[in-house]
């Protein structure tokens, strides 16, 4: 392995850490030799999660977490400062999406999926901001989406979020990076889960997004450990402000056939 992409000893807390791209980035950043703390709402998924981990030969917590909550966030930050006196990287995964027509798509609604996926991050990098600025050190990595940067059809609360995410992340790393704390995001293609796989496969939605995508096939989870492992180490000791899309193509695409 590069030296400098060996995140042996280091410390990682993945929020929404224990499904989907968030559990394979907590899997992923062990794999690598990091110490991670995987955490969610659920009690029970959080265990499930932090005994994988554990089964690696890292060391993790079982800290429940919501980003709607700061006080929560607080109690995670104090727990992981106790066992490990420090967190050097911040993977912020919690999200949510609803498909709906816009004109009349509840403003509850929109404001639920707007405070966990922005100001949810926003709380997180807070909270964890502080610490790693104190310490003069820091790798912090939002998940973005295609959506921050063209529509998808019906979701335009998502798109809202995660083009504020990508927005926030620049944001960030202009205030932060001359105190060594860098701030990046990881923009997924068309990734299939257990969620979205019917969708996908038998829709005509899901023929589109294939037919957008120039490899010809939809991601595997795995395949986003690279650039997670990648903006978590001193490989990227230069690289602040990006987003970095791992989409088979998707945003090249013009016409494909």
């Amino acid at each position: 392995m590069y030296r400098a992409m060996d995140l042996s000893g280091k410390v990682a807390v993945v929020i929404g850490g224990t499904s989907g791209i968030g559990r394979t980035l907590s899997l992923g950043l062990a794999d690598a030799g990091a110490n991670v703390v995987a955490t969610g709402r659920n009690a029970a998924n959080v265990d499930e999660i932090a005994r994988e981990i554990e089964s690696r030969g890292r060391d993790t917590l079982r800290i429940p977490a919501d980003t709607r909550d700061t006080s929560s966030l607080q109690r995670l930050l104090a727990a992981c400062i106790e066992r490990f006196e420090k967190v050097e990287i911040l993977v912020n995964c919690a999200g949510k999406i609803k498909r709906a027509p816009t004109l009349d798509f509840p403003e509850a609604e929109w404001n639920d999926i707007l405070e966990t996926n922005l100001t949810g991050t926003l709380r997180a990098c807070q909270v964890f901001g502080k610490h790693m600025l104190s310490r003069k050190y820091g790798r912090i990595i939002n998940i973005a989406s295609l959506n921050s940067f063209v529509a998808l059809h019906e979701v335009a609360a998502y798109a809202a979020s995660k083009a504020g995410v990508a927005a926030l992340t620049r944001a960030l790393a202009v205030e932060w990076s001359k105190d060594g704390v860098l701030t990046n995001a990881i923009a997924p293609g068309v990734f299939r889960t257990p969620l979205n796989a019917e969708l996908l496969d038998g829709t005509p939605r899901g023929k589109e997004l294939l037919m957008r995508t120039p490899m010809g096939r939809f991601g595997k989870l795995e395949e986003l450990l690279g650039a997670a492992v990648f903006l978590a180490s001193d490989a990227a000791s230069f690289v602040t402000g990006q987003i970095l899309v791992v989409d088979g193509g998707f945003l090249a695409s013009g016409v494909n056939q």
